[in-house]
């Protein structure tokens, strides 16, 4: 038997309104009042009836997140963490969470975007891979509509958004590799309009540059974040007649091609070449040979966008709008270099 709003307000004696007011917040009930009806619907079994309730509030109880890729790419090791801490979260915050997936800057990624915004299908978006300068950014904010987002795009405009100090992190892995013996190193990256392209980068450079080693233009390539992306860019500087010992890719994901190209070309990697990525996804503990990586919690910083998103859709002030986290590096075989000691299973160096 279901349990209605009308069998609690029979049983506490109270109007079915002032039963509906006290569960859906209103502060004219009485503290007293709401305690007793939210005790009387939990004691009941009393689920509310959520269709009703957002066709009253104008609300889908909803939040969006487009995976801005090519195809459904669920089983990249960063979506599926990322994914499972937005999902977790999102419960958490009793909403649900409607994920689909388009091409970065096509047609079809700004349809999905119109769509979801305009008509009104998701109350707030979590959008990931910021470029320097974003359409989504844009049409959200000029649409005032909530969202938040993984790093902060260069458009000028201030929105809920979570960080990394990743150049500062890509920095100290040139030194650790530096001091592991390797002296030419390569930067595989991804699209030059995303800003962790920008960021990471630049780390990588400025620590190339601190520790006075060289840097050829050929050894600064790019890809599109996926290992094939990554496979293909370690085969072309692993083939140039001067060719780095070192691969630093800007993903986990990146590097798992990599590693694919440097054992194709049968270097011994983490002596003859070093592998490197970023993210510290659980899979990069499994490769052959285990992944250095800078770690980063992928599912935390998920579920913090979350968090800060639906502040925006609740209209609460947020203390913080910009959250920080700061990468750390697990030294593994991949980039064991002339090092004596193999490092533990997970050592952090940074």
């Amino acid at each position: 038997m279901t349990i209605t709003i009308r069998d609690i307000a029979r049983k506490l004696n109270l109007s079915i309104a002032a039963v509906s007011r006290a569960l859906n917040g209103y502060p004219d009930i009485s503290p007293e009042t709401r305690r007793r009806v939210e005790l009387a619907a939990q004691e009941m079994g009393y689920v509310p009836n959520r269709a009703a309730r957002q066709l009253r509030s104008k609300h889908s109880d909803t939040l969006g997140f487009i995976l801005p890729v090519a195809g459904p790419r669920f089983a990249d090791p960063f979506y599926s963490e990322f994914i499972e801490g937005l999902s977790d979260e999102t419960a958490a915050q009793s909403f649900d969470l409607l994920i689909t997936t388009a091409a970065p800057g096509t047609d079809a990624e700004q349809a999905a975007y119109r769509s979801w915004v305009l008509g009104n299908k998701v109350d707030g978006m979590v959008i990931n891979r910021v470029r320097r300068m974003d359409w989504r950014v844009q049409f959200l904010a000029q649409n005032q509509f909530p969202f938040s987002g993984l790093e902060l795009s260069q458009d000028g405009l201030s929105y809920p958004h979570v960080t990394t100090t990743s150049r500062q992190a890509f920095h100290g892995l040139v030194q650790h590799l530096a001091q592991a013996g390797f002296t030419r190193l390569a930067f595989i990256g991804g699209p030059p309009d995303s800003i962790i392209q920008h960021e990471r980068q630049s780390g990588f450079v400025s620590g190339v540059a601190q520790a006075g080693l060289d840097l050829r233009p050929e050894w600064l390539t790019a890809a599109d974040f996926t290992s094939e992306g990554g496979y293909r860019a370690a085969l072309g500087l692993l083939d140039l007649p001067q060719a780095p010992d070192a691969l630093v890719c800007i993903t986990d994901e990146t590097a798992f091609g990599a590693l694919r190209a440097a054992q194709e070309r049968q270097r011994v990697i983490g002596r003859q070449v070093a592998v490197t990525g970023f993210d510290g996804v659980h899979e990069a503990r499994y490769t052959n040979p285990p992944l250095t990586t800078l770690d980063v919690p992928v599912y935390e910083m998920a579920r913090t966008l979350v968090r800060l998103l639906c502040g925006r859709v609740r209209n609460k002030a947020l203390i913080l709008e910009r959250i920080i986290f700061t990468p750390r590096l697990l030294a593994r075989t991949s980039s064991l270099g002339r090092m004596v000691n193999l490092p533990k299973d997970e050592e952090e160096v940074v």
